[in-house]
């Protein structure tokens, strides 16, 4: 087990990535990162909000979410990637367009190293907001 120094939660991994800090906001998500992801996250809040526009923003699970009726999506900044997270079914979704990308149950990883595809982001927001719709 690996303990963090800064906020004293146990690890399996030696040197995990993880968000240690406590925010309110996702201003103040975007401005405690790295000041070369700022950009690239507030791009990211961009689109889904142009995606999503009745969507509430909110910090869940200390990363940046939007709700409408539901969590539709969050977004979190590593070291390495932007992590977002459209929930199993939109990975299952979009199985074909993702390919290339390192991807978990709810989760996706885009690369810092390559350009952020918001036509991807936009598309995935869009089928959430449709999920969220026929479910009510």
């Amino acid at each position: 087990m690996w303990t963090c120094e800064k906020c004293g939660r146990q690890f399996k991994s030696v040197g995990q990535d993880h968000y240690c800090g406590k925010v309110n906001s996702v201003d103040e998500y975007i401005a405690e990162q790295e000041q070369s992801v700022q950009p690239v996250l507030q791009g990211i809040r961009e689109t889904i909000i142009d995606s999503a526009p009745e969507s509430t923003e909110k910090i869940a699970w200390q990363m940046p979410s939007f709700w409408q009726g539901e969590n539709l999506i969050h977004f979190a900044a590593f070291k390495n990637h932007i992590g977002i997270y459209p929930g199993k079914e939109a990975v299952l979704h979009f199985a074909d367009r993702l390919e290339g990308y390192k991807t978990s149950k709810g989760a996706i990883q885009l690369p810092l190293s390559k350009p952020i595809d918001h036509t991807l982001i936009a598309d995935i927001v869009r089928w959430r907001v449709m999920q969220v719709g026929i479910g009510a």
